[in-house]
């Protein structure tokens, strides 16, 4: 049920558009039917199809809605069908968002990469192939000494 604010399961507010966005995304059967949407236009019973052995139409239509809500999707009404499109400009401010992590993980990966480069200029020493001669398995016997494995 929507209100007029949206709070997510926790209680938080999720007014703004990017907590909507990454909402969305987060949940694996809304993620399948935006690549489905990638590929083209689809109405809803295209869109449910893959999913109804899972799940029932009503289920399907509220990740449709989640979508919607976000901005994600438009739905629109054509007679009886109800087609979908992809709204890929709604995934560009999430992907801006991300892209300022990503210089930031880059950096970090950047840095690693030339420190491993220091502490590893001289390659690791191979470990010894050759045979050493190992001292015997022994026993104890009930008397307290060893007596040779045979």
């Amino acid at each position: 049920m929507l209100t007029g604010r949206l709070i997510n399961q926790m209680g938080i507010n999720m007014r703004d558009q990017l907590s909507l966005t990454f909402s969305a995304l987060a949940d694996p059967t809304r993620r399948a039917m935006l690549d489905r949407l990638a590929k083209g236009q689809a109405n809803v019973s295209e869109l449910a199809e893959p999913f109804l052995d899972k799940m029932s139409l009503p289920a399907v239509t509220k990740h449709l809605k989640v979508l919607e809500n976000a901005g994600l999707i438009t739905k629109t009404q054509d007679a009886q069908r109800r087609p979908c499109e992809l709204n890929p400009e709604a995934l560009k401010d999430a992907a801006q968002w991300m892209g300022h992590y990503q210089v930031l993980w880059e950096e970090s990966l950047d840095r690693l990469g030339d420190y491993l480069k220091t502490v590893g200029a001289s390659p690791p020493s191979k470990p010894s192939t050759t045979k050493t001669k190992s001292k015997p398995k022994t026993r104890v016997q009930k008397h307290g000494r060893p007596k040779p494995i045979q």
